[in-house]
């Protein structure tokens, strides 16, 4: 298992135990690095006083809050110490709601929790009394200099921190109304929805875009030249017509492919030579 990114306590009621959390997911895009264009060589970012007008090294740096245009309070690192939340080594459960009522929006990182040897009976009891109930644990935590907000999940106990509510943008949100569409267009996109459904399966979905990236990198390595995958799709066009486009859409998912159409059953009549016999 990788590394944990967070030791500490979970508490509810007067019921403590120690865990520690590993980061559920990673991104796995190609990074690139910037290189100077003439040899090739890697460039360094420098931190350059304008005041000054010279380089700086990192170690002249203070962290300072830009609280007007071009004016700034200096933070000391033992001022940030003092103020940090009794949270930080302590997950205090606050109470328990209802997992379904929690908006997914309200979801940021996601975090596998697992516990210390001598949490897990007191763990193993948390999560089952969340599974028989239906409930999710809000619980406080302290993590990259500020709080959070941390829910565990049904399965094991997953943890996500959440967005507060004045971090969600609301008024974004486009409202829209169900009178906009006729009763028979929604019935022919429920058909839709019903001939496209499957179970969530998360091995089905590929980043091509970085598979081909990575494709394209392995053959500038090897110095060769990486054959086209041919013409882009040309846009679709606008529906003028929603009830034709979902007509032809619902037409075009009931046609089974070569692979998926059924194979021709063989006669329920036995044969000549089995009467024979």
């Amino acid at each position: 298992m990788a590394n944990s990114i967070w030791k500490g306590h979970i508490a509810f009621g007067l019921v403590a135990f120690p865990v520690k959390l590993h980061a559920a997911g990673r991104s796995q895009t190609v990074s690139f690095n910037q290189l100077h264009q003439c040899d090739h060589s890697r460039v360094k970012q420098v931190l350059y006083c304008q005041a000054e007008d010279r380089p700086v090294s990192r170690d002249e740096l203070v962290k300072g809050y830009e609280y007007e245009k071009d004016r700034y309070v200096v933070i000391e690192e033992g001022e940030l110490a003092e103020i940090e939340p009794h949270s930080s080594r302590v997950m205090e459960v606050l109470e328990f709601v209802p997992e379904a009522e929690v908006d997914p929006v309200y979801l940021d990182a996601s975090y596998y929790v697992a516990p210390e040897r001598a949490g897990e009976r007191p763990y193993t009891l948390l999560l089952e009394a969340l599974r028989r109930t239906g409930q999710a644990a809000i619980a406080q935590l302290t993590m990259h200099h500020r709080e959070h907000l941390v829910r565990p999940g049904r399965f094991g106990l997953l943890l996500h921190t959440l967005f507060y509510r004045d971090e969600i943008r609301s008024l974004d949100e486009f409202r829209s109304d169900a009178e906009w569409v006729t009763p028979k267009e929604l019935e022919l996109a429920q058909k839709l929805i019903e001939s496209l459904a499957a179970h969530f399966d998360p091995a089905k979905y590929k980043d091509r875009y970085r598979e081909s990236l990575r494709a394209l990198i392995d053959a500038k390595v090897r110095g060769d030249e990486l054959k086209r995958q041919g013409a882009t799709e040309p846009p679709l066009p606008p529906v003028t017509d929603i009830l034709e486009a979902l007509q032809a859409s619902l037409a075009r998912a009931k046609k089974p492919t070569a692979a998926a159409r059924p194979m021709p059953q063989a006669s329920k009549e036995p044969s000549r030579k089995a009467i024979a016999s």
